[in-house]
C-alpha cells in the first residue's frame, strides 16, 4: 500500500462542507483509507482572479490504487461534488479541488499526471498543512524537507487556521 498526500480545496458554496464531503467520499472508497487530516486553513486564491478565499486541508491516505487510478477516483469525487471542467486555461472558483501532492516517493511526469505536484513547493496552502503532518518528509525531486520548502517561500500568501491567523 502506498502512503499518499492529497490537497483538498474549495472556494465556492459551502467550502468547509465540500472539503468534509470530499474527505468522507475518499474514505468510503474501497481501496482508500484515511490515516489523518490536517486542520482546515483559509487561504488567499493562488494565481487566480477571485475574491473568494479557499478552505484547504491535506489528507494522508493509504491506497492500493495506482497513481492513475487514484487520479480517476479524485476526479470522480470532484464531479460528484459539482466540479465542472474548466472552460479555459485559467483557474476558476470551484466546489472542490483534489490534487495528488505526493504518492510515496514516486516521480511521475505524464501528460495528465505529475507527481510530486508541480506547484507543491510554491504554495503555502499546501506546505502549511504538510508541516502539520510530515515536516521532515523530503521532496523526491528537490531533495528538501517540507520545513525547508516552506522556509524558501519568497512571498507566502496569508494562511489562517480556520478562523485564526497562523504564525508562519
Amino acid at each position: 500500500m502506498a502512503i499518499v498526500y492529497l490537497s483538498l480545496g474549495s472556494n465556492k458554496g459551502d467550502r468547509i462542507g465540500y472539503v468534509q464531503q470530499a474527505t468522507s467520499l475518499l474514505n468510503a472508497c474501497e481501496n482508500i483509507s484515511i490515516i489523518r487530516t490536517s486542520a482546515f486553513y483559509e487561504t488567499e486564491p493562488w494565481n487566480m482572479a477571485s475574491e473568494t478565499w479557499f478552505v484547504n486541508a491535506v489528507v494522508e491516505i493509504k491506497t492500493k490504487l495506482s497513481p492513475a487510478e487514484l487520479l480517476v477516483e479524485c476526479q470522480r469525487i470532484e464531479a460528484q461534488l459539482g466540479r465542472r471542467p474548466s472552460t479555459n486555461s485559467n483557474y476558476e472558483d470551484r466546489t472542490i479541488d483534489i490534487d495528488i501532492l505526493f504518492y510515496g516517493k514516486e516521480i511521475i511526469q505524464e501528460e495528465n499526471l505529475t507527481i510530486p505536484h508541480k506547484f507543491v513547493h510554491l504554495r503555502a496552502f499546501t506546505l502549511v498543512p504538510l508541516l502539520e503532518l510530515i515536516p521532515d518528509f523530503e521532496h523526491p525531486i528537490l531533495h528538501k524537507s517540507i520545513i525547508d520548502l516552506h522556509s524558501d517561500l519568497e512571498n507566502p500568501e496569508m494562511v489562517f487556521l480556520y478562523g485564526t491567523r497562523v504564525e508562519i
